[in-house]
């Protein structure tokens, strides 16, 4: 039945009792009905309540409710469970017998088995606040002091959240403090619906951030979870995956262990984890809860996971079995913050069995350890055929009730007990040897439940092991854990060995410390197990999710150009800074290479020498022309616009120089004023041969004066007015949109290209433009002017010359525009280079075959042609 259910029957049970109880005019404890619960209790001034799951496996029963519920016994004794009961009776009876602490007041204890079970633990629950028989006698003879209102004024209990829950949802509404030494469940903060609810163990709030720190300390980013279903279970789990899944963590698989598991589905289970690539698995469960699977998997031989523990059965010696050595060797987890009580030991070690009511507990120890009956017990176990002689000795035996090195549930046992005394202490306003005269507290008065729970809200002290022990407001202890690690010793058994520690209310970062070479890992493994769904990209690369798959399947790519990864499982690239670029690797950011037409390689080399030796053939040429320049063919050809062509040429040549280096304002400035302004003064002057060519032969005709026109100061103004135009156009575009020093990142190859950023593109084309029209004169002029007859034709030359200048030009600007970085800069000169041989070569070199080698043909016949052969 669910427990919603199960609250509201208990409620009702108790306030009948409650009417009852506020209606006996003599404030006698009654009793509503006897459950037939086994019973381990102590008379005293002030009885504790205290329940355990001293078995850990309850019947399930089928109510039908038309018949009273046959009682059942539980199964599978707990000795962890029953060594925290004695716990409590140690801690009652060194209270009792300290004169320093409740002087004249007895403390009595009542506890119960809760079987780990909602159901048991209601009903055990109903009867602590209901009372015994004995102490409703005793009441009714006035032979007890009975200095509580409730026959049971708190309880300490219970272990698991779940059955929590339902008693402290039931207890809460009549003020009944529940201290609480085992369940975590981050549920029970809520005061609202737990208002008398306590602990002396951490939320799971703590647990579970210390947990997930823990995996991500270790890298593990691809964890199974293993659960049962209770609230314990689903809030541990459900918040570790939430806080998990914030720090890029994935869940593999999660499981829930049935209350009652089949052997089919303890090997579905079995299935998944063994299917699984989660090499590491986080159990929220108890022992009991974990056995069965954990046996089953130790026959499957499945010892290469990683277990990692909540601390309900990190310090469980149920399960270091030998059986289970191969699996959970090397366990890793969280335990409560432990500690060695000086006599409890020795008080553990003194009981034995007894025939008294008292000792019921004790011989179902006692015969569950030893594997015998004891002849006095009623309804002992048949299988067991040996009899037990009651002084068997516990000290030869291992087990967990006996281990109390450093104990941790029992210690949280211990500080309830010593809450409640210390609250009372208040409550009855005891006094000291020294501050009282009658050493003893005040006990005239009845107190109730509620004002109990007042004072214990409120308890502060510091214990014999200098702890200090209190409740924040939520009815929280000091978050504090031990790190422990599951090791074999030399003997071959589980030891517990504490690694390291945990503590919630330090600052962030300084929460967790490990000493990782303390641990033992599963598998017989030396370094950390790796637990990922995909490994860690390296260097260079970035995560890719895989559509469909959690964050922690992924592929890893290389980072796109222009972005580094520097560290391994980045799930983003980093784009360099401004002029920086990737090594080959992608895994830093480097300066880039500049890049620019350099004297110093080869290809600015050979343009520089290309560009020098048209300049020297240039001279040389003029040289000629000057020592030959009475001869017919130097006189026919103006030899005034050839030496004024020469040096344009030249110029045209020496342009070329500043387009080589690395550039700057100037030279970027420099670089088209030159060459526009270079290239029309030679235009210039062929137009003006072409024109003077063509006027020469049409003043041979009658009457012509066109010649006498377009004499040398007319030519020198028409070059000087076609370069003048240039030089504005050049002015204006350099005045009012420069050309500046540019880097251009938008190469790939991690380099940037050092080029002139022309603000205005429009103006070096009307630069270019302008070039073009007087070349399209003068081409014009030129072939009507190719077929005078004329032995040696100078249109022929310009012509032709002409047609070179127009394809240079021509290819130049496809050419141009598809060049990458530096090549644009040396097409533009090899453009310019090309043109200038051409016109230098087509017009001049021929005139210098006949100076030089025919020197026949240099004489005004041969000019004519009428010289014979």
């Amino acid at each position: 039945m669910p427990v919603t259910k199960l609250v509201p029957l208990g409620l009702l049970l108790l306030l009948y009792f409650l009417v009852v109880f506020s209606n006996a005019l003599d404030n006698k404890c009654w009793t509503l009905g006897d459950f037939n619960s086994l019973v381990l209790e102590k008379d005293g001034d002030i009885v504790i309540g205290g329940l355990f799951p001293i078995h850990y496996i309850a019947p399930e029963t089928d109510h039908n409710f038309s018949e009273r519920p046959q009682h059942q016994e539980c199964n599978r004794f707990d000795f962890r469970a029953f060594r925290w009961v004695q716990t409590m009776v140690f801690a009652i009876e060194e209270i009792n017998s300290n004169s320093s602490l409740l002087p004249g007041v007895t403390l009595g204890y009542r506890i119960l088995d809760s079987c780990d079970h909602v159901h048991t633990s209601l009903r055990s629950t109903l009867f602590l606040v209901n009372g015994t028989s004995s102490q409703t006698q005793d009441n009714a003879d006035g032979s007890a002091k009975c200095l509580s209102t409730a026959p049971v004024p708190a309880v300490i209990g219970l272990a698991s959240s779940s059955p929590t829950r339902a008693v402290a949802q039931t207890l809460g509404p009549f003020g009944i403090p529940l201290i609480s030494y085992f369940a975590t469940c981050t549920c029970l903060t809520d005061k609202k619906e737990y208002p008398s609810f306590l602990r002396t163990v951490p939320s799971d709030v703590f647990q579970v951030q210390g947990l997930v720190q823990l995996v991500s300390h270790f890298g593990w980013r691809w964890v199974g979870t293993v659960g049962t279903d209770d609230d314990y279970s689903h809030y541990g789990i459900q918040a570790f995956t939430e806080q998990l899944e914030r720090l890029g963590g994935c869940i593999a698989f999660h499981h829930t262990i049935p209350k009652a598991p089949s052997q089919t589905q303890i090997h579905a289970i079995l299935n998944s984890l063994e299917g699984s690539t989660a090499q590491v698995i986080i159990a929220f469960a108890t022992e009991g809860q974990l056995l069965q699977l954990l046996i089953e998997a130790a026959q499957r031989n499945l010892t290469r996971m990683q277990w990692v523990a909540s601390e309900a059965w990190v310090t469980a010696k149920l399960l270091t079995i030998p059986e289970l050595h191969p699996v959970l060797d090397g366990t890793v987890g969280f335990a409560f913050r432990g500690t060695t009580i000086p006599g409890l030991a020795e008080f553990l070690l003194r009981i034995r069995p007894s025939p008294r009511p008292e000792s019921v507990f004790t011989n179902m120890f006692w015969e569950e350890l030893f594997g015998c009956r004891l002849g006095y017990k009623d309804g002992g176990d048949s299988e067991l055929s040996s009899l037990c002689t009651g002084s068997e000795d516990l000290m030869e035996t291992e087990n967990s009730y006996t281990d109390v090195s450093r104990v941790r549930i029992s210690y949280n046992v211990y500080k309830a007990v010593y809450a409640i005394a210390h609250a009372l202490h208040q409550l009855l306003q005891c006094g000291s040897k020294e501050q009282s005269s009658d050493h003893i507290c005040k006990t005239e008065s009845k107190f109730s439940p509620w004002q109990l729970l007042h004072y214990l809200k409120k308890v502060h002290f510091t214990n014999q092991f200098n702890e200090k022990v209190y409740f924040d407001n939520n009815g929280e202890p000091v978050p504090l854990y031990d790190i422990i690690n599951w090791q074999k010793n030399d003997r071959g058994k589980i030891w517990f060995q504490m690694v390291g520690t945990y503590d919630g209310s330090a600052p962030h970062g300084q929460q967790l410390k490990i000493d990782e070479g303390l641990i033992q890992w599963a598998g017989g493994l030396t370094e950390v197990p790796v637990s990922l769904c995909t490994p860690p990209c390296p260097p260079g690369t970035r995560q890719a999710t895989r559509p469909g798959q959690p964050v922690c399947c992924f592929d890893c790519l290389p980072c796109a150009e222009g972005e580094i990864s520097n560290m391994s499982g980045a799930t983003e690239c980093i784009k360099c800074p401004q002029y920086y670029w990737p090594n080959n690797e992608r895994v830093s950011c480097v300066a880039v290479i500049e890049e620019f037409l350099s004297y110093h390689e080869i290809m600015g080399i050979i343009l520089i020498t290309l560009s020098l030796f048209g300049v020297t053939v240039a001279t040389v040429i003029t040289v000629i022309f000057f020592l030959f320049r009475s001869t017919p063919i130097v006189k026919a050809n103006n030899s005034e616009m050839s030496f004024l062509l020469l040096l344009s040429l030249k110029l045209c040549f020496l342009c070329s120089l500043v387009f080589v280096g690395r550039p700057s304002p100037w030279t970027c400035r420099a670089r088209q004023a030159a060459f526009g302004i270079s290239f029309v003064l030679c235009i210039s002057c062929i137009l003006v041969k072409t024109i003077v060519v063509l006027l020469a032969f049409r003043s041979t005709m009658p009457g012509s004066i066109s010649l006498k026109l377009f004499g040398p100061p007319q030519q020198r103004v028409f070059i000087f007015c076609c370069t003048t135009g240039q030089v504005i156009l050049c002015a204006c575009w350099l005045a009012l949109a420069p050309p500046y020093p540019y880097k251009n990142t938008s190469y790939q190859g991690g380099k940037i290209v050092l080029e002139c950023k022309d603000v205005w593109p429009l103006g070096f084309y009307l630069v270019l433009g302008y070039i073009g029209l007087l070349s399209c004169m003068c081409f014009a002029l030129a072939f009507l002017g190719r077929k005078l007859p004329d032995t040696f034709n100078e249109a022929k030359l310009i012509t032709f010359s002409m047609l070179i200048f127009f394809a240079v030009w021509i290819s130049f600007i496809p050419a141009y525009n598809s060049s990458p970085g530096k090549y644009t800069v040396a097409v533009e000169i090899f453009a310019i280079l090309a043109s200038s041989f051409g016109l230098l070569f087509c017009i001049f070199v021929p005139k210098c075959y006949v100076i030089l080698l025919r020197p026949d043909l240099n004489t005004k016949k041969g000019m004519t042609g009428k010289m014979s052969k």
